[in-house]
């Protein structure tokens, strides 16, 4: 009795191939639940049809219906590009890692050029991290050489210039990091000026 069971179920959940108003359907649905790019919203496309099949003739232009979506605005790589960096340094996570990301998501190189870190973010998220992680003044107790090495390694997957990790670690208060911080901003002001 068990296995007839088991076998209806299986039956029940073979799902049926996608036609082109289904998968127009579930373009929709995803776009309209997930911020995405361009590249994430094919790779979706092509997922479900690997998984479903296809049923009708001809394979689907998922590359013109991803175009189309672009068209009408459901889908836009500058926004989700600023929103994922945003996200990602606020997480404090670095320039490199929030460069690989947008290229993971099929963000071109001019979008994630033009959402990059600027010194004063990428030192920000440095702060954040070093905060968070209670690495270099935040540290609860002094640390050995063998501890700091590991936490420039963390640093540095997490993205970071060596360079960030270095100033972080080797501060000697959290007002240092501060006003490392901050003289960045300062910078950057300066050269908006220019």
């Amino acid at each position: 009795m068990t296995g007839y069971r088991q076998d209806r179920k299986r039956e029940r959940r073979a799902k049926k191939p996608l036609d082109a108003a289904r998968l127009e359907e579930m373009a929709l649905a995803y776009v309209a639940r997930f911020a995405t790019s361009a590249g994430k919203l094919h790779r979706y496309l092509e997922r479900k049809l690997r998984e479903r099949g296809w049923e009708g003739e001809d394979e689907p232009d998922l590359a013109a219906m991803v175009a189309r979506y672009v068209e009408r605005g459901y889908v836009d790589d500058a926004v989700y590009a600023r929103a994922k960096a945003g996200d990602l340094l606020r997480r404090g996570y670095g320039g490199r890692r929030v460069k690989q990301a947008l290229g993971q998501a099929g963000i071109g190189e001019r979008v994630a050029d033009s959402v990059a870190p600027k010194e004063h973010s990428a030192r920000e998220a440095a702060l954040h991290m070093a905060r968070k992680r209670r690495f270099g003044p935040f540290a609860v107790e002094p640390v050995d050489r063998e501890k700091r090495e590991k936490q420039i390694a963390a640093m540095l997957r997490a993205g970071h210039t060596f360079d960030h990790a270095r100033m972080v670690l080797d501060a000697q208060s959290e007002d240092a990091v501060h006003d490392w911080v901050a003289e960045a901003a300062g910078e950057e002001d300066f050269d908006d000026v220019r």
